[in-house]
């Protein structure tokens, strides 16, 4: 299964925030007492990876919550918006569907929902990277959070006034898909002015793991509560939560808008953005992670797009066996990011993006052959594991390695790989399947990231590594 880049930012952003809510919206009661468990290793933000690269944490010896504070008072600010709107963003993601459901059922139409939430990252990414390295990064995150606010709030008060409708749900949702591409954007690239450089793998860390319990466990039982309970709740909640985060992002401290050199030349927009463009074509280490994370996207796509079927068909799960089947991935990554410091410190970044690509390559085998449900879900927990460590490394790389005046552009051309080879991947999966047989997308995702990992296996080595981070501030002082 592929998975999708945190700076990709569906939300991203992490890999396996991209798992379906579909599955996770059907969690049983019993199984909220585990996911509430996993929330407090969570909030208390977790041991740091910069040990991973070479940093010794300075609080190593006391608890989770001084270690965090290592991190700066800005940080965690950032830090709270980012859990507070994740949870909001993810309720509401929920809780979408099922009032489409509501107002019709056709399926095309609630599976529409979702395509107006993504189509924005491809018509706008590259637009929106540019207007990020244009703007005051920390005042463009609050007023986009401000009318993520209003959007969510006016539809939370048409559904309590029950005049809401499936065109205006889908407005919303583009809107919303349209503020997440300058949203998300800004966040990743306000980090590197945040924190010390040598602190971004620890804060990433913290930042994708809560977004993880947010966002994929706790959001999704609860929206689903919610609109059981008042249709209207979840949106208005959402909006709530947007409003918080902006207070949050409004109070760190300091400018963060990338200032132009004194004498600079006038440029457009469209000579901006191809800027951005052409300094990702010729890194070839984020080159090369870009193309791979495209084709682990439309990997995913392909085969999770049919996972209910799979489920249904192949190992004979009901609905609740299938939502907790895409919890453990959940659950994969949050045990990640409780041990990945250890293990990217004792492999190396590069050695545990190719042991990755193994994981990644497996799975696919795996769940081609497989018939028990035991044995996915672990390759699922597995899977997720890889994802989050994955992605700490690639978005820290990225942060590292892109001259800050050109975070916003680059991110934005590295986003669109991502995002655009998921929505081919749905269509590739669905095709593969009717004419071939349900498992012919795992088999053919199998052929495909075997040929990558065998292409990537030379150029994700540790000089590779070593020499792109050593070419980084020569090409920052040079821009």
């Amino acid at each position: 299964m592929g998975a999708l880049d945190p700076a990709a930012s569906q939300p991203a952003a992490v890999r396996a925030a991209m798992i379906s809510s579909s599955g996770r919206s059907r969690f049983v009661a019993a199984g909220l007492g585990f996911i509430w468990s996993c929330v407090v290793p969570l909030v208390l933000p977790l041991e740091g990876l910069a040990a991973a690269y070479g940093v010794a944490c300075p609080f190593q010896a006391q608890g989770a919550y001084l270690r965090t504070r290592g991190l700066g008072p800005d940080f965690a600010r950032l830090w709270t918006a980012n859990a507070v709107s994740n949870l909001g963003d993810g309720i509401t993601l929920v809780a979408g569907p099922l009032l489409a459901a509501t107002l019709t059922r056709d399926p095309r139409l609630v599976a529409g929902l979702a395509v107006a939430q993504r189509l924005p990252w491809l018509l706008f990414s590259l637009v929106s990277g540019a207007l990020v390295d244009r703007l005051d990064r920390r005042l463009l995150m609050v007023r986009v959070d401000a009318a993520r606010c209003l959007a969510v709030g006016l539809l939370g008060v048409a559904v309590l006034a029950d005049v809401a409708s499936l065109p205006l749900l889908y407005v919303v949702f583009f809107a919303l898909g349209t503020a997440e591409t300058l949203f998300d954007n800004a966040a990743v690239s306000i980090l590197p002015a945040v924190v010390p450089r040598d602190q971004l793998a620890r804060a990433n860390s913290r930042l994708l793991g809560a977004r993880m319990v947010a966002n994929e466990l706790v959001a999704p039982p609860l929206g689903g509560l919610l609109f059981a309970a008042a249709a209207a709740v979840p949106f208005l909640l959402d909006a709530g939560t947007f409003a918080a985060a902006a207070a949050l992002v409004a109070a760190m401290g300091g400018r963060f808008r990338v200032e132009r050199p004194e004498g600079a030349a006038p440029t457009t927009l469209r000579g901006e953005i191809a800027e951005g463009v052409r300094w990702l074509a010729r890194n070839q280490l984020l080159r090369i992670l870009a193309v791979a994370i495209a084709l682990m996207n439309l990997t995913l796509s392909a085969t999770l797009s049919l996972s209910v079927l799979y489920a249904q068909e192949r190992l004979g799960l009901g609905s609740v066996g299938y939502g907790l089947l895409l919890s453990s991935m959940a659950v994969g990554g949050i045990a990640a990011s409780l041990v990945a410091d250890r293990v990217i410190g004792r492999l190396g970044p590069a050695t545990t993006m190719r042991v990755g690509l193994v994981i990644e390559s497996s799975t696919h085998l795996v769940l081609a052959l497989a018939r028990s449900p035991v044995l996915v879900g672990v390759m699922f927990a597995l899977f997720g594991f890889h994802a989050m460590t994955w992605s700490v490394i690639s978005v820290s790389l990225r942060q590292e390695l892109i001259p800050a005046r050109l975070l916003g552009r680059v991110n934005s051309a590295y986003a669109l790989f991502g995002f655009g080879s998921l929505s081919l991947g749905a269509v590739a999966g669905g095709l593969l399947a009717a004419r071939y047989g349900l498992t012919a997308p795992f088999w053919c995702s199998f052929a495909a990231m075997t040929v990558l990992t065998v292409t990537c296996w030379p150029i994700l080595s540790a000089r590779a590594i070593a020499r792109a981070r050593a070419q980084a501030p020569a090409e920052e002082d040079g821009s």
